[in-house]
Parts: C-alpha cells; structure tokens; sequence
C-alpha cells in the first residue's frame, strides 16, 4: 500500500503561473485579469476605455465611408448627398477631400488607441499578479537607526548602509 504525501502550502507562496494566467484571461477577455487579480474596479475602466476606442473608430469609419461615397458621387457626376436639388453644394470638393483625410487620421488613431489599450490591460493584469505576489510583511520595513562613530567624535558622517538577510 502506498502512502500518500500531502505537503502543506501556505497560503500566501508564490505562483509562478498567476501571471501567466492572469494575462492569458485578459488577452481572452478584456479585464477578465483584473478579475482574476481581484481587483474588480479596474474592469470597468478597462470596458470603458475599450468601448470608448471602439465607438470612436465605428464612428469615424462610417463618417468616413460617407464623405467617401459623397466624393465618388460628385466625380461620377451624380448627386450626393451635400448637393441640393436646385444644384447648391453645401460642401466643396477640397472639402469633401479635407474630411476624408481629417476623419480616415482619426479612425486610425482611434484603432491604435484601441489596440494600445487592449495591449496595457494585459500587461497591467500581469504586473499586477506579479506584484501581488510580494511579500508585504514588517520584516521589510526600514528602521533608520543613529550609530556615532567613536573615531571621530567632533566631526559626525552621514551616511547609508544598507543590511539585508534572508
């Protein structure tokens, strides 16, 4: 009969995969790290932040799209929409090319932010497992502590020494 070995973990010990695991939760679900990380209030400002990106290139995707189609009217000869019926143009051809430009910038950017975003919250989720993992106790305090020389009594040094055990 075999016996079976059971070792006491403690609670607090280090895992090397938490932040493996907590970047893989955020890159398959954005702030699903910072839950796992349980540090529930960055999630909403992950969605938040992710949605904002997202509504301001959908946004500037389709008003590009509609100067576009506007452009591609006017210089097939067709009416567009920025043209009245009696032939007035409410908006010029330079200007019907400004937009394009001005919005296509701002739809690329706000992809990038986007992406960016996507990015930092994974590796936030995972610096964030790393550093929970810390060992927080008094025994890493610093205790400044005053020590004469006796050498050189008239003349006190400052100074700094660093003492460490493990």
């Amino acid at each position: 009969m075999k016996s079976k070995e059971t070792s006491i973990v403690p609670k607090n010990s280090y895992n090397p995969l938490s932040p493996s695991k907590a970047a893989f939760y955020s890159a398959v679900f954005p702030g699903m790290g910072q839950i796992y990380n349980k540090k529930y209030w960055k999630a909403p400002i992950v969605w938040a932040a992710l949605g904002t990106s997202t509504y301001f290139y959908l946004d500037n995707n389709s008003q590009y799209k509609r100067y576009r189609r506007a452009f591609r009217q006017r210089e097939a000869g067709l009416q567009d929409e920025f043209t009245l019926d009696d032939g007035t143009v409410l908006i010029s051809r330079n200007g019907l090319i400004s937009a394009q430009r001005t919005l296509r910038n701002n739809r690329d950017l706000s992809l990038l932010s986007t992406v960016l975003i996507y990015v930092l919250q994974i590796v936030e989720a995972s610096v964030n497992a790393h550093l929970l993992q810390f060992d927080t106790s008094d025994n890493l305090s610093v205790k400044p502590v005053v020590v004469p020389d006796p050498l050189r009594i008239e003349a006190p040094v400052v100074g700094l020494r660093l003492k460490y055990s493990f």
